[in-house]
This record gives C-alpha cells, structure tokens and sequence, in this order.
C-alpha cells in the first residue's frame, strides 16, 4: 500500500479532487431542475407559444430580408450611377481627344466642373474663351 501511495499518490488526490467537483455540480444542476413533470395545464399553453415564436421568428427573417433587398437595390442604384459616369468620362475623354487637346487635363477640368456644378446650382456656368484647336481641321 505505501508503495501504491508513493508511486501515485498525488494522481489519486487529483482525481478525488476532481470527483468532489463532479459530484458538486451534479447536485447543484439536480437541484435548480423542477422536480414535477409538466402537467397538462402546461401542456396546452404550449404549443400557443410555440407557434408565437415562429410566427415572431418568420416576420423578423422577412424584415431582415426587405432590408437586405433594399440595401442591394441601393447598391446596385450606386454601381450603376458610377458606370454612367465613367462612361461619360470616357466620352469626354474621346472628345478632348478628337479635337487634339490634351485629354487628361480636360478630363480633370471636366471632373471640378460636375463638383462645383453640384455643390452650388445657382452658379452661372462660365463661357469657355474662343481657342484654336492644335491641330488643323484635316
């Protein structure tokens, strides 16, 4: 026996320890259960709250979902806002090109003319000086 004690001594206090625990939580969890069966009183509420909670749990997917479709439409309104003006972008920028001016600069004047024409829609809109494109008309 000593040399049992000896040679496992403190794994056999570790698992007393632990079974003392064990043991402890498995009263404490019996005690905290009802020790009556549902009666049928119980019974017959039930099912009521059962159906509440999936009526509740249904309606608040289909406000999650008209959410979720709202914001993909505006998404998709942003995306396609961004596409129209790229593209107008890209027509300005063939335009400036064809009339043999720089395409780039054109392009940033074009940009700060949107920005100011739409932080201020009661400016007046300037004339653009008589130039002579650089190249001939041939």
């Amino acid at each position: 026996v000593c040399s049992l004690l000896s040679s496992y001594g403190w794994y056999i206090l570790l698992a007393a320890v632990v079974i003392y625990f064990l043991i402890q939580k498995i009263s404490q969890s019996l005690a905290g259960t009802p020790s009556r069966p549902p009666g049928p009183a119980d019974a017959a509420v039930e099912p009521d709250v059962v159906v509440r909670r999936q009526e509740a749990l249904a309606a608040a997917r289909l406000r999650m979902q008209e959410e979720l479709n709202a914001q993909a439409e505006r998404y998709k309104e942003k995306q396609r806002q961004l596409e129209e003006e790229k593209r107008r972008q890209k027509i300005a920028m063939w335009e400036s090109m064809q009339e043999g001016k720089s395409y780039k600069g054109n392009l940033k004047l074009n940009q700060q003319e949107v920005e100011s024409g739409a932080s201020t829609s009661s400016a007046v809109p300037k004339s653009k000086p008589n130039q002579k494109p650089l190249r001939g008309g041939g």
